[in-house]
């Protein structure tokens, strides 16, 4: 997926979205800086201007294409009786690059993908080089043997000792695999996306 200036995109999102942003250097250029200027804000931003904000952070967020997205959408309004804004959450929380990268075996989305497509992740002891395939309950992921001498997955225990894994997942660091254990537990990511709102925008 194609993306342009990183920062930029951060700051018009008003969210960290990419790992670059979440820098002092962010900081200081981003929302903070323009209130400095002493200019005034702009009137409130429209319904629509805000559901539009909040698809753009979810799909720069997962790295998501708009194609992707409104396919994921389609297939979410099909379910009858369920919490649309939940499953839409846990459909993006399952995709395997982001539970690579959740896991910690990855420090940014972006490389997680590319660690899928170059072939270096098992899914149940079977290689796939699609980012987007969706894990269930029970799945194991773990590093291809060949591939763990890759400099990404070395002293992945030193790389990971302040990082938290979701409760939904576990890690096995000596054995280099992960297991879904449950479901993504809304509410407890780390994503302030509403997801409500990004229903309404392809509602309309």
């Amino acid at each position: 997926m194609k993306i342009g200036p990183k920062y930029k995109i951060c700051r018009r999102v008003g969210d960290r979205v990419f790992g670059k942003c979440q820098t002092t250097k962010f900081t200081i250029s981003g929302p903070d800086k323009k209130r400095r200027t002493g200019k005034r804000p702009k009137g409130a931003p429209s319904e629509y201007s805000l559901q539009l904000l909040e698809k753009q952070k979810a799909r720069f967020t997962y790295g998501v294409t708009e194609r992707q997205f409104a396919k994921y959408v389609a297939g979410i309004k099909k379910h009858e009786g369920s919490n649309r804004a939940i499953s839409m959450f846990k459909t993006l929380e399952t995709r395997l690059d982001n539970v690579i990268f959740r896991l910690g075996l990855a420090p940014s989305r972006a490389l997680a993908r590319q660690l899928v497509s170059h072939g270096h992740i098992l899914v149940n002891n079977r290689r796939t080089r699609v980012p987007s395939t969706q894990v269930r309950v029970g799945d194991k992921i773990s590093i291809r043997p060949q591939s763990k001498n890759n400099g990404v997955f070395q002293n992945l225990t030193e790389k990971t000792k302040d990082y938290t894994i979701p409760e939904w997942l576990s890690l096995d660091l000596e054995k280099g695999e992960g297991v879904v254990k449950g479901e993504p537990i809304a509410g407890k990511a780390e994503t302030t996306i509403n997801f409500e709102l990004i229903l309404e925008f392809y509602s309309r």
